[in-house]
């Protein structure tokens, strides 16, 4: 008895058996046709490979024109082609052809379980400089995030202007596709291919493929670690009110106020006169006190006295003065009265003996 899981897990190394003409025997009702343009600059690199490409279109009964003066690529059937899905496959080959992808990789979009993406990256960012900056996150320094990616899900990748071309399994076309996106939305694809590698290895254990992968994968937060900087004046609204704002006092209402305006006019040029004598006074007043500031003689620092010296040692003089008196009397060298003694005292006994 075979269990229910068994039966919905595909084995290793299964692959579904190839479409052959006894599967189509009769071959198809209408002929299918697609075109597709291609830049002034692939002219050349078509003209070389084109033999190539219809070689390998006339395998799976696949007519190719390359049409040079209109710039386009067309596939059609024929009344000998059994596979119906060889022309879409025909017309992924021409698309890429077109974005740049070369001849040596596009080939292998004939096989069954390859397929390809175009993914279209020019509209999800709004500015020019972001927009390339993106792009060339997703390149990586010398290219070497865009390898990474094409190792981890066994893709080919190239990176043409607006689009990204994608080729290879299903699965890993999956995968880029959501790196692509994100890289786009801010993401940087470290965190993709960090959590691409672990789900590699854990793909390695057969116990864990029928569990949930959520314990063992990453999860990054964004951190705003800078804060937007607020500007120095801030402009403040002011508080709405229907009533307009009261208008700004005149010369004569001034003047009404203060009762200038009821004075003669020989009155008003003397009392002109008495603020201009006044401002002048102050002025000449703050002029003299600048100078006086140069005849100012400048705070002197207060005497420190001198501290005695601390008389709690005291010093013996005599002792050092005697100390003194047998150093002159002693000769450089010379032994000391001790052992001049001992050692005379020892030529005396000798000369005895003798």
């Amino acid at each position: 008895a075979v269990g229910e899981s068994e039966l919905l897990t595909v084995p290793d190394g299964w692959k579904e058996p190839p479409f052959t003409r006894e599967d189509n025997p009769k071959g198809l009702l209408e002929e299918s046709s697609f075109a597709t343009l291609f830049p002034k600059y692939r002219e050349a690199y078509l003209k070389e490979c084109w033999p190539l490409v219809q070689k390998a279109l006339s395998e799976h009964y696949v007519n190719a024109m390359l049409d040079l003066i209109e710039g386009s690529m067309t596939v059609t059937t024929t009344k000998k082609t059994f596979d119906p899905y060889a022309i879409i496959r025909a017309r992924d080959l021409i698309k890429l052809l077109a974005r740049s992808v070369p001849f040596e990789q596009v080939f292998r979009i004939l096989q069954d379980d390859i397929a390809c993406d175009i993914i279209k990256i020019g509209s999800l960012v709004r500015k020019r400089d972001t927009f390339i900056k993106r792009r060339g996150r997703l390149l990586g320094p010398k290219g070497s995030t865009l390898k990474a990616l094409e190792l981890l899900t066994n893709c080919y990748i190239m990176v043409q202007g607006n689009t990204v071309s994608a080729l290879g399994p299903f699965s890993g076309l999956k995968e880029v596709r959501k790196v692509v996106l994100d890289t786009m939305k801010n993401i940087h694809p470290i965190y993709n291919i960090k959590t691409l590698m672990i789900k590699r290895e854990l793909s390695k254990d057969p116990e864990l493929r029928s569990q949930s992968w959520e314990r063992f994968l990453p999860k990054f937060k964004r951190k705003n670690l800078k804060k937007r900087k607020e500007p120095k004046k801030k402009n403040t609204k002011k508080e709405y009110t229907p009533f307009p704002p009261p208008q700004p006092e005149s010369q004569i209402d001034k003047e009404l106020a203060s009762g200038e305006y009821f004075l003669k006019e020989r009155q008003k040029k003397r009392k002109q006169v008495q603020e201009i004598k006044a401002k002048q006074a102050d002025a000449v007043k703050k002029r003299q006190e600048e100078r006086n500031k140069a005849f100012i003689p400048p705070m002197e620092k207060p005497v420190v006295k001198a501290k005695k010296a601390s008389t709690e040692k005291k010093i013996d003089i005599e002792a050092i003065k005697e100390k003194v008196k047998n150093a002159k009397k002693k000769k450089l060298g010379a032994l000391p009265v001790e052992e001049v003694k001992l050692k005379m005292a020892a030529d005396e006994k000798k000369k005895k003996k003798k």
